[in-house]
């Protein structure tokens, strides 16, 4: 074996290394993502490093292992990460590793791959590529796209990095390829989200790694930015550290509350490398292939495009050269098969447009999978964070325009002239002392807001306005829920539903749908294309945030403003809501559709439907977080740290009960499961037939311990089922051994 080994690395070396990267005389192709150009060999000369396909799908394997395992010494110390898959189609495979090696400095190197059909290596499999690049100006990171593979076979590889003193081998790794097209096979799959390190353990992953699955859906927030946010995370038990603070953006500078947000490639780049020192998720990488895209932690909590919301709306928080690095990272570390498979990721190039993600996948018969980006190219939240609630949104003309009359429309005056400009002089001269900028008392302003500050004014030197007779009626800010001149509460949460949906409506329809866009034209175009062209049974759509409304009714808290219907949460689709709607119309046309999401760390499940219309619907399932802070304890927190909410009788309490205020008020009827306060993931099973879901919930405690070898980790999880007939857009859940339809109608299980 050894000796084979030595005449085919002479072969090769004479060859040269390109040379290498360009056979075509084998069975299995390895195409190399992202590797460096050699400028001496003109016979590449896009620099791409990938190989041809040959079209040759007979897999041809090799008796004896050529990898001659007596002399492969361990190698966990030079591929720190472990190895990855993902991406699995009928004929071809993602594979990745890192290469760590101090002796290589900041020089290029190479390690060799070996695939098999058997964990053993006994029997290896032919690769044209057999050494691949590890390119430092991608950190290493060694991306492989195996091709000409058998459909629904399971093939193991492992990566060596020869040295002086000898060879060494990384762990192995497993992966399965997709089912044939027009095979009539059963599909199971994992899909995950919400993996925040900081304080938190992975025993969802360990308990997953335990379940006959063919690979995982992860729907983002693989990584978190934030290293210790005091209001949403922990650090005790295990935290991220930066290498490069100074790179990084801080928060709390000095105090005993510091924590940093990644913002430089090495920051980004140290997230995904500490991250997967968990030995759970390094786990489930080693067993499953898996189909990621990303959310908006990856870069940003609550982006759009290349833009953060950190502050608030007081500082100018767009950043492409932070939206690169993430975007980057990102590009080396997750094994991704690229529509345009040459793609290499550009360190200059203008974003967004700087890398799609968004793809598709076809599992036999019965399951399309159409993966989408929700954020490279979304707009911004419709009421920003720094507007000014006394600000008027749609004035006179406005509401007289509208279909139905605005029966909560509120008087309002031109600070400017109104009163001889006396009351802009005293609420600019208190300005500072109120914390707003002076330069928004300009323009129409409502009343009440101009009252509500002047009454924490000691001596205004003008009376209330009371005299509002005559005076015309518009909506402002305030009206949205915007209480505060920057604040997240009334912009991204918890916002006015009765007059947004007023307000959203017109500016979706003066901008010609402009205003509320999640995907971007192209990609839009592409999703809608793919899902009516589809002719697989099931047409799943990996669905980053939650396109169920989440309204809650507060009408009978004795609290004037927030004695309203509210939405929970705009940064979702309820931000969207015109263009959802939209969307929903056309998906609700085929048969079969069903959307995973995750984001909001809970797990849900419903009819999302258009707007006014239950009977075009498709069916939502939504997974908590595997490790996250669920949505319960994220609402508890934001009450605490909002200087309105905060000081409101009952807001915590609420927030406690949020899934009561979902469920038995009725204001939710498409809404069929609320569950806020657990962690954990979901499986789907999938045939001809039907789509089984269930949903593996542990409690928010037992993540906050590390469980992962923990022989009783089974028992700490509970499972709910969920149930889709094909051909028929509704939800069953299973209750006490039978199946219970949802009437997203009459909201109640018949």
């Amino acid at each position: 074996m050894t000796d084979e080994y030595t005449k085919r690395s002479l072969y090769q070396n004479n060859r040269g290394r390109r040379a290498f990267l360009r056979a075509t005389l084998v069975t299995v192709s390895a195409a190399v993502v992202g590797c460096k150009s050699d400028s001496n060999d003109t016979g590449d000369a896009d620099g791409t490093g990938t190989t041809g396909d040959t079209g040759d799908t007979d897999n041809v394997p090799t008796t004896g292992d050529t990898d001659a395992p007596g002399a492969l010494e361990d190698g966990a110390a030079y591929f720190p990460q472990s190895v990855v898959s993902g991406d699995p189609r009928p004929a071809s495979v993602i594979v990745w590793t890192r290469l760590e090696d101090p002796e290589l400095g900041d020089a290029d190197a190479e390690v060799e791959i070996s695939v098999a059909s058997d964990p053993d290596f006994t029997t290896t499999i032919a690769v044209d590529a057999s050494v691949v690049p590890a390119a430092a100006m991608y950190d290493r990171c060694v991306k492989v796209k195996l091709r000409g593979l058998s459909p629904s076979t399971t093939y193991y590889y492992r990566f060596i990095h020869t040295r002086a003193d000898g060879r060494y081998v990384s762990a192995t790794g497993r992966t399965r390829t997709a089912p044939a097209e027009g095979s009539d096979e059963k599909v199971r799959f994992a899909y995950a989200s919400c993996q925040d390190f900081n304080g938190r353990y992975y025993n969802a992953y360990a308990h997953m790694a335990t379940l006959d699955i063919d690979f995982i859906v992860h729907l983002g927030d693989y990584v978190y930015e934030t290293t210790g946010d005091p209001k949403f995370q922990s650090t005790t038990g295990r935290s991220v550290v930066f290498t490069d603070k100074a790179g990084a953006i801080v928060f709390n500078e000095g105090q005993d509350t510091e924590y940093f947000a990644a913002k430089s490639l090495s920051n980004y780049r140290e997230l995904y490398r500490t991250y997967r020192s968990d030995p759970a998720l390094r786990k489930v990488h080693e067993l499953f292939p898996m189909v990621c895209v990303w959310d908006d932690h990856e870069f940003s909590d609550d982006c759009h495009q290349d833009v953060a919301a950190y502050f608030a709306g007081t500082v100018d928080e767009k950043d492409p050269g932070r939206r690169r690095a993430a975007n980057q990272a990102w590009f080396e570390y997750m094994p991704i098969d690229f529509r345009d498979e040459d793609f290499k990721y550009q360190p200059g190039a203008a974003v967004p447009g700087d890398i799609e993600i968004f793809r598709d996948f076809t599992f036999g018969k019965h399951l399309r999978l159409v993966m989408t980006d929700l954020r490279s190219h979304r707009t911004d939240h419709l009421i920003p964070e720094d507007g000014f609630p006394a600000a008027v949104v749609l004035d006179a003309d406005a509401v007289a325009a509208l279909p139905q009359p605005l029966t909560t429309a509120t008087p309002y005056v031109d600070i400017d002239t109104y009163a001889g400009g006396t009351y802009k002089d005293a609420l600019v001269a208190a300005a500072a002392d109120l914390g707003y900028d002076p330069l928004k008392i300009t323009g129409n302003l409502e009343v009440q807001a101009i009252n509500s500050l002047l009454a924490k004014i000691p001596d205004p030197g003008v009376d209330p306005i009371t005299d509002v007779d005559m005076l015309p009626r518009g909506m402002s800010y305030r009206a949205l829920g915007k209480l505060s001149p920057y604040a997240s509460i009334g912009a991204r949460y918890l916002v006015n539903k009765t007059n947004f949906d007023v307000w959203s409506t017109v500016g979706y329809v003066a901008s010609n749908g402009a205003s509320q866009d999640a995907m971007g034209r192209d990609q839009e175009e592409w999703f809608l294309t793919t899902m009516k062209s589809a002719g697989e049974t099931w047409k799943v759509w990996g669905n980053e945030y939650c396109l169920l409304p989440l309204v809650i009714d507060l009408s009978a808290l004795p609290v004037d403003p927030f004695n309203q219907r509210f939405y929970m949460n705009v940064d979702q689709w309820d931000g969207m809501r015109d263009r959802r709607s939209a969307i929903l119309a056309q998906l609700a046309a085929l048969k079969n559709v069903v959307a995973i999401t995750g984001d909001i760390h809970a797990f849900y499940a419903g009819n999302p439907h258009v707007e006014g219309d239950p009977n075009q619907r498709i069916v939502e399932l939504v997974t908590s977080g595997i490790s996250s802070g669920t949505f319960k304890t994220l609402l508890v927190s934001q009450v605490a740290n909002d200087p309105v909410l905060s000081m409101t009788p009952g807001a915590s309490s609420l927030a406690e009960g949020i899934d009561d205020l979902f469920l038995v008020t009725g204001v939710n009827p498409h809404l069929a499961h609320a569950d806020s306060t657990n962690n954990g993931f979901a499986t789907i099973e999938l045939d001809g037939s039907e789509l089984i879901a269930t949903f593996h919930a542990i409690s928010e405690p037992d993540v906050d311990v590390d469980l992962e070898s923990d022989t009783n980790l089974a028992s700490k999880f509970t499972t709910v089922r969920f149930r889709v007939e094909a051909g028929k857009p509704d939800l069953y859940k299973e209750v006490a051994g039978q199946w219970k339809r949802w009437d997203p109608v009459a909201g109640k299980y018949a």
